[in-house]
């Protein structure tokens, strides 16, 4: 089988966050972590043949889709994951909230690094906890967790570490040491870890894996709560379809609880869609895979051709890639492209002021008028100097 990624769709006027944002304006969208390419044809189909079905009530979670997420686990990350660990969610966000919600109280503090996704920030805000921010440590264009910087950080009132692992918006893919390091230190504060893995299946280095943090043993999966979800990878995040992964019963008790007359149940059609991903996704996504890496490796040999002021640290995991354009002296480079017709998203957003975030993706035609853009944008401003 052979996906067309090549083709563009027209999203204008569908309601697309992404999109509509610019309505009316000549600006190519670039921002918002969603692609621009349609769903899997497995996952139309399987829609198309519940939408015939016609009734469209209280939906439950059915025994095949437990048995196609414990699979998915085995199978991608060699993790036995039992049914009753597994909790189904509207979304990895809500996911989050509830997390700080269920694992600390008011006069208690969250650990977070930074930059990071824009919700590690609000979702302890939002439940009135403290942040702890701590910036990762950036070695030769290479971000690691500054581990030093972390001990200094933490208190006696931090009792959650909320980790993104692969790293929106840095891309990075923690390796096993990093995480058995972060593990100690976790453990050594009694610190819980909540990681959103929501990009687990975008590896794409082909040295690199996703290690889930429940995969690290036993006295992980005491502390520990993963979230995942297809939405990123398949490109279906309008169906709002999650689950999290909580080994140790203890902890499943305090989120459920604290997500009580909150959180609503999954809708019938994103159920079905996670399960046909799941269950026939994996060629498709290995295509999506080459795909990405391609539009990636694109953009760093054109930034280093025609605009080498803008620095890229190298994008392991994702299809985000984290900008520097600091060396082009804009007091706000995110307006500066976007007058340019290159809607991108704000590196203040994610704490860390300067930087911008680009998401590749997108059919490769998007992405070459989209940096053509900022290359003559970038001209310009030179000429003027």
């Amino acid at each position: 089988m052979h996906s067309d990624f090549d083709s563009q769709v027209d999203r204008k006027g569908t309601g697309s966050l992404k999109w509509d944002r610019f309505a009316g304006r000549d600006v190519l969208p670039f921002w918002v972590a969603d692609m621009d390419f349609k769903a899997p044809q497995v996952v139309i189909n399987a829609l198309q043949k519940r939408v015939e079905h016609g009734v469209f009530g209280y939906t439950i979670p059915s025994e095949s889709l437990f048995q196609a997420a414990q699979n998915y686990q085995d199978t991608h990350y060699g993790v036995q994951v039992e049914k009753d660990w597994l909790i189904w969610f509207p979304g990895v966000v809500p996911a989050l909230n509830v997390a700080c919600r269920a694992f600390t109280e008011e006069d208690e503090s969250i650990m977070v690094l930074s930059p990071n996704y824009p919700p590690f920030f609000s979702a302890p805000a939002n439940m009135q906890r403290k942040v702890i921010s701590v910036s990762l440590k950036d070695v030769s264009g290479r971000y690691e967790m500054d581990f030093e910087a972390m001990e200094a950080a933490v208190t006696p009132k931090t009792k959650l570490f909320l980790l993104c692992n692969p790293q929106n918006p840095v891309g990075r893919v923690y390796s096993r040491k990093e995480l058995e390091q972060l593990l100690d230190f976790c453990e050594r504060h009694d610190l819980i870890i909540c990681s959103d893995e929501i990009h687990c299946d975008l590896v794409l280095d082909a040295d690199k894996e996703h290690i889930t943090i429940t995969a690290l043993g036993e006295r992980a999966r005491k502390r520990s709560l993963a979230l995942m979800a297809p939405s990123k990878t398949y490109n279906i995040p309008g169906l709002c379809c999650a689950f999290v992964t909580i080994p140790d019963r203890g902890l499943r008790i305090r989120f459920e609880k604290a997500r009580a007359g909150l959180v609503s149940e999954v809708n019938a059609l994103g159920y079905i869609a996670c399960q046909a991903v799941m269950e026939e996704g994996e060629s498709w996504r290995r295509e999506l895979i080459e795909y990405l890496r391609a539009n990636r490796d694109y953009i760093v040999d054109f930034l280093k051709k025609h605009i080498p002021q803008i620095k890229i640290n190298h994008v392991e995991a994702t299809y985000l890639a984290w900008m520097d354009p600091r060396e082009l002296g804009l007091d706000n480079a995110k307006m500066f492209f976007e007058q340019a017709g290159v809607g991108l998203s704000d590196g203040a957003d994610y704490g860390l002021k300067g930087f911008l975030r680009f998401n590749f993706g997108c059919p490769r035609a998007m992405l070459e008028e989209g940096l053509m853009r900022m290359k003559r944008a970038v001209d310009l401003l030179e000429q003027k100097h």
